[in-house]
């Protein structure tokens, strides 16, 4: 996600408040949002992916190996 596109994303949505969007823009910013959400999505899931837990035995888990390599239906 660049500063480009988080720029066009807040374009849109004051123009959408002010005097509203084309059916191009309105797919423009719905394509942007999905995007923004993607990328949020994946940095939240690296940072998890990168914490350890120590157990009560003292082990230590990682959780991006305990849980990172489920799937999702």
């Amino acid at each position: 996600m660049t500063e480009q596109m988080i720029n066009r994303i807040n374009e849109l949505y004051h123009k959408s408040k002010a005097e509203g969007l084309s059916e191009a823009e309105l797919k423009e910013q719905k394509e942007l949002r999905a995007a923004y959400i993607a990328n949020i999505k994946a940095g939240l899931k690296a940072q998890l992916d990168n914490i350890d837990i120590q157990e009560k035995d003292g082990s230590v888990t990682n959780l991006g190996e305990k849980f990172g390599k489920k799937t999702t239906n």
